[in-house]
C-alpha cells in the first residue's frame, strides 16, 4: 500500500520493548534503525506526494529498506 508507515514498532509490535532497549544500548542497531527510519520516511514522502522517481531508483530504495529491516529483525529475534 502506498504511503504506509513501516516504522519498526508498527511492523514488529511484539518487539516494542526490545526495539527501545536496542536503540538505547546497541550503537549498530541504533544506526541501522535510524537509517531505516530515514529511508522509510523518504519513500513514503515520494509516494504520498507523487513525486516522479525512476522505477530503478524507487526499487533500489525499497530493496535497501527491506535489507535494513531484515537485519534489524534478525537482531531483534536473536537478542
Amino acid at each position: 500500500m502506498q504511503g504506509e508507515n513501516h516504522a519498526l514498532v508498527f511492523d514488529f509490535p511484539e518487539h516494542r520493548d526490545r526495539i527501545h532497549h536496542l536503540k538505547q544500548h546497541d550503537p549498530a542497531f541504533q544506526l541501522d534503525a535510524h537509517r531505516y527510519h530515514q529511508l522509510d520516511h523518504h519513500i513514503r514522502g515520494l509516494e504520498m506526494n507523487q513525486i516522479p522517481t525512476s522505477d530503478d531508483v524507487f526499487t533500489a530504495m525499497k530493496r535497501q529498506r527491506a535489507h535494513l529491516k531484515d537485519r534489524l529483525y534478525e537482531k531483534l529475534r536473536t537478542h
